[in-house]
Protein backbone atom coordinates (compact mmCIF):
# COMPACT_ATOMS: atom_id res chain seq x y z
CA UNK A 1 0.00 0.00 0.00
CA UNK A 2 2.62 2.47 1.11
CA UNK A 3 4.33 2.01 -2.30
CA UNK A 4 0.89 2.60 -4.35
CA UNK A 5 0.56 5.69 -2.35
CA UNK A 6 5.17 6.75 -3.56
CA UNK A 7 4.01 6.27 -7.07
CA UNK A 8 0.74 8.73 -7.41
CA UNK A 9 2.47 10.94 -4.27
CA UNK A 10 3.96 13.18 -7.43
CA UNK A 11 0.58 14.40 -8.53
CA UNK A 12 0.09 16.43 -5.84
CA UNK A 13 3.12 18.24 -7.36
CA UNK A 14 1.04 20.05 -9.55
CA UNK A 15 0.71 23.65 -9.00
CA UNK A 16 -1.63 25.87 -10.41
CA UNK A 17 0.62 27.05 -12.57
CA UNK A 18 1.43 23.48 -14.32
CA UNK A 19 -2.92 23.46 -14.42
CA UNK A 20 -3.26 26.11 -16.09
CA UNK A 21 -1.02 25.69 -18.49
CA UNK A 22 -2.07 21.92 -19.42
CA UNK A 23 -5.32 23.19 -19.20
CA UNK A 24 -4.64 25.96 -22.19
CA UNK A 25 -3.45 23.35 -24.12
CA UNK A 26 -6.07 21.28 -23.94
CA UNK A 27 -8.86 23.81 -24.25
CA UNK A 28 -6.78 25.37 -27.37
CA UNK A 29 -6.67 22.34 -29.17
CA UNK A 30 -10.51 21.53 -28.44
CA UNK A 31 -11.05 25.23 -29.79
CA UNK A 32 -9.44 23.92 -32.52
CA UNK A 33 -11.24 20.85 -32.52
CA UNK A 34 -14.63 23.14 -32.97
CA UNK A 35 -13.68 24.48 -35.84
CA UNK A 36 -13.56 21.45 -37.80
CA UNK A 37 -13.24 21.48 -41.45
CA UNK A 38 -11.91 25.37 -41.45
CA UNK A 39 -8.91 24.50 -39.11
CA UNK A 40 -6.06 23.74 -41.62
CA UNK A 41 -3.25 20.97 -41.08
CA UNK A 42 -0.77 23.10 -38.83
CA UNK A 43 -3.64 23.36 -36.58
CA UNK A 44 -4.39 19.66 -36.78
CA UNK A 45 -0.99 19.03 -35.63
CA UNK A 46 -0.97 21.72 -32.62
CA UNK A 47 -4.36 19.76 -31.63
CA UNK A 48 -3.19 16.57 -31.41
CA UNK A 49 0.52 17.51 -30.15
CA UNK A 50 -1.37 19.41 -27.44
CA UNK A 51 -3.24 16.71 -26.71
CA UNK A 52 -0.33 13.83 -26.71
CA UNK A 53 1.94 16.51 -24.82
CA UNK A 54 -0.82 17.10 -21.71
CA UNK A 55 -0.98 13.52 -21.90
CA UNK A 56 2.29 12.67 -21.28
CA UNK A 57 3.00 15.14 -18.91
CA UNK A 58 0.59 14.32 -16.25
CA UNK A 59 1.59 10.23 -16.73
CA UNK A 60 5.04 11.37 -16.23
CA UNK A 61 3.66 12.26 -12.60
CA UNK A 62 2.96 8.61 -11.92
CA UNK A 63 6.58 7.24 -11.18
CA UNK A 64 7.15 3.84 -10.62
CA UNK A 65 11.23 5.01 -9.88
CA UNK A 66 12.65 8.45 -9.49
CA UNK A 67 16.84 8.58 -9.88
CA UNK A 68 18.25 10.95 -7.65
CA UNK A 69 19.99 12.44 -10.42
CA UNK A 70 16.80 13.21 -12.27
CA UNK A 71 15.01 10.71 -14.67
CA UNK A 72 12.17 8.58 -13.62
CA UNK A 73 10.69 5.20 -14.94
CA UNK A 74 6.69 5.86 -15.36
CA UNK A 75 4.03 4.26 -16.89
CA UNK A 76 4.46 4.70 -20.90
CA UNK A 77 4.71 8.25 -20.60
CA UNK A 78 6.34 8.39 -23.71
CA UNK A 79 4.09 6.51 -25.64
CA UNK A 80 1.78 9.68 -26.58
CA UNK A 81 4.64 11.74 -28.09
CA UNK A 82 5.73 8.44 -29.80
CA UNK A 83 2.23 8.08 -31.24
CA UNK A 84 1.53 11.73 -32.07
CA UNK A 85 5.17 11.37 -34.24
CA UNK A 86 3.90 8.27 -36.33
CA UNK A 87 0.86 10.16 -37.19
CA UNK A 88 2.41 13.77 -37.95
CA UNK A 89 6.20 12.89 -38.96
CA UNK A 90 9.48 13.27 -37.43
CA UNK A 91 9.51 17.26 -37.93
CA UNK A 92 6.16 17.42 -36.16
CA UNK A 93 7.41 14.91 -33.71
CA UNK A 94 10.69 16.71 -32.84
CA UNK A 95 8.75 19.86 -32.04
CA UNK A 96 6.01 18.52 -29.50
CA UNK A 97 8.94 16.75 -28.23
CA UNK A 98 10.83 19.66 -27.47
CA UNK A 99 8.17 21.38 -26.20
CA UNK A 100 7.85 18.34 -23.83
CA UNK A 101 11.05 18.27 -22.86
CA UNK A 102 10.88 22.35 -21.83
CA UNK A 103 7.71 20.80 -19.73
CA UNK A 104 10.10 18.32 -18.03
CA UNK A 105 12.30 20.77 -17.07
CA UNK A 106 9.93 22.73 -15.59
CA UNK A 107 8.06 19.65 -13.51
CA UNK A 108 11.67 18.26 -12.63
CA UNK A 109 15.23 20.11 -12.89
CA UNK A 110 18.24 19.04 -12.28
CA UNK A 111 20.89 21.63 -13.61
CA UNK A 112 24.60 21.42 -13.93
CA UNK A 113 25.25 23.26 -16.85
CA UNK A 114 23.56 25.02 -19.81
CA UNK A 115 24.80 22.10 -22.25
CA UNK A 116 23.81 19.94 -20.06
CA UNK A 117 20.22 20.82 -20.16
CA UNK A 118 19.52 21.18 -23.68
CA UNK A 119 20.72 17.37 -24.06
CA UNK A 120 19.21 15.67 -21.04
CA UNK A 121 15.90 17.88 -21.48
CA UNK A 122 15.71 19.91 -25.09
CA UNK A 123 17.58 17.36 -27.35
CA UNK A 124 16.55 14.36 -25.71
CA UNK A 125 12.68 14.76 -25.55
CA UNK A 126 13.23 15.88 -28.57
CA UNK A 127 14.49 12.70 -30.06
CA UNK A 128 11.17 10.89 -29.35
CA UNK A 129 10.18 12.32 -32.20
CA UNK A 130 12.68 10.19 -34.84
CA UNK A 131 9.87 7.54 -33.99
CA UNK A 132 7.81 9.57 -37.22
CA UNK A 133 10.66 8.19 -39.04
CA UNK A 134 8.85 4.83 -38.49
CA UNK A 135 5.54 5.54 -39.23
CA UNK A 136 4.59 2.41 -40.60
CA UNK A 137 5.51 0.47 -37.46
CA UNK A 138 4.52 2.49 -34.17
CA UNK A 139 6.72 -0.49 -32.23
CA UNK A 140 9.91 0.53 -34.19
CA UNK A 141 9.38 3.77 -33.48
CA UNK A 142 9.45 3.59 -30.49
CA UNK A 143 12.87 1.95 -30.52
CA UNK A 144 14.25 4.52 -32.76
CA UNK A 145 12.88 7.64 -30.54
CA UNK A 146 13.75 5.99 -27.33
CA UNK A 147 17.67 5.27 -28.60
CA UNK A 148 17.49 8.81 -29.27
CA UNK A 149 16.89 9.88 -26.26
CA UNK A 150 18.93 7.27 -24.51
CA UNK A 151 21.83 8.51 -26.77
CA UNK A 152 21.71 12.11 -26.24
CA UNK A 153 21.33 12.01 -22.15
CA UNK A 154 24.11 9.43 -22.16
CA UNK A 155 26.58 12.13 -23.69
CA UNK A 156 25.19 14.07 -21.09
CA UNK A 157 26.02 11.62 -18.49
CA UNK A 158 29.86 10.87 -19.51
CA UNK A 159 30.26 14.96 -19.95
CA UNK A 160 28.52 16.02 -17.22
CA UNK A 161 28.01 13.25 -14.48
CA UNK A 162 31.23 11.40 -14.70
CA UNK A 163 32.11 12.33 -11.03
CA UNK A 164 28.61 10.22 -9.98
CA UNK A 165 30.45 6.88 -11.35
CA UNK A 166 31.87 4.60 -8.44
CA UNK A 167 35.37 4.23 -8.02
CA UNK A 168 37.72 2.41 -10.97
CA UNK A 169 34.07 2.47 -12.92
CA UNK A 170 34.54 4.13 -16.84
CA UNK A 171 31.93 7.20 -17.09
CA UNK A 172 30.72 5.87 -20.27
CA UNK A 173 29.84 2.41 -18.93
CA UNK A 174 28.23 4.52 -16.06
CA UNK A 175 26.33 6.18 -18.36
CA UNK A 176 24.99 3.69 -20.17
CA UNK A 177 23.92 1.39 -16.56
CA UNK A 178 22.16 4.69 -15.51
CA UNK A 179 20.24 5.50 -18.34
CA UNK A 180 19.84 2.19 -19.82
CA UNK A 181 17.67 1.36 -16.74
CA UNK A 182 16.15 4.26 -16.55
CA UNK A 183 15.35 5.30 -20.58
CA UNK A 184 15.55 1.97 -21.41
CA UNK A 185 12.75 0.54 -19.07
CA UNK A 186 10.60 3.19 -19.77
CA UNK A 187 11.19 2.76 -23.62
CA UNK A 188 10.68 -1.44 -23.27
CA UNK A 189 7.54 -0.03 -21.28
CA UNK A 190 6.21 1.44 -24.25
CA UNK A 191 8.09 -0.73 -26.77
CA UNK A 192 5.49 -3.62 -24.86
CA UNK A 193 2.34 -1.21 -24.82
CA UNK A 194 2.85 -0.76 -28.48
CA UNK A 195 2.58 -4.66 -29.03
CA UNK A 196 -0.68 -4.70 -27.68
CA UNK A 197 -3.23 -4.92 -30.75
CA UNK A 198 -5.80 -2.15 -28.97
CA UNK A 199 -3.08 0.09 -29.68
CA UNK A 200 -2.04 -0.61 -32.67
CA UNK A 201 -5.18 0.06 -34.12
CA UNK A 202 -5.85 2.84 -31.95
CA UNK A 203 -2.73 4.58 -33.78
CA UNK A 204 -4.02 3.38 -37.21
CA UNK A 205 -7.19 4.90 -36.90
CA UNK A 206 -6.07 8.10 -35.57
CA UNK A 207 -4.29 8.26 -38.70
CA UNK A 208 -6.93 7.63 -41.27
CA UNK A 209 -8.99 10.22 -39.43
CA UNK A 210 -6.16 12.97 -40.06
CA UNK A 211 -5.52 11.72 -43.65
CA UNK A 212 -9.51 11.92 -44.13
CA UNK A 213 -9.36 15.63 -42.83
CA UNK A 214 -6.88 16.28 -44.86
CA UNK A 215 -8.22 15.27 -47.68
CA UNK A 216 -11.66 16.89 -47.14
CA UNK A 217 -10.36 19.74 -46.37
CA UNK A 218 -8.37 19.62 -49.84
CA UNK A 219 -11.60 19.50 -51.34
CA UNK A 220 -13.32 22.11 -49.98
Amino acid sequence: MNYLVSVFQDLTELTPLTLSLLAAIVLTAVLLMILGPRANFNSRAIVYGGLCTAIAFVLSYVRLYHWPQGGSITPASMLPMFVYASIFGPAAGIAAGAVYGILQLIQDPFIVHPVQVLLDYVIAFAALGLAGFCRKNISAGVLLGGFGRFFSSFLSGVIFFASYAPENMSPVVYSILVNGMIIGTDTLICFVVSLLPQVRTLVERLKKNVATQAGQQVQN
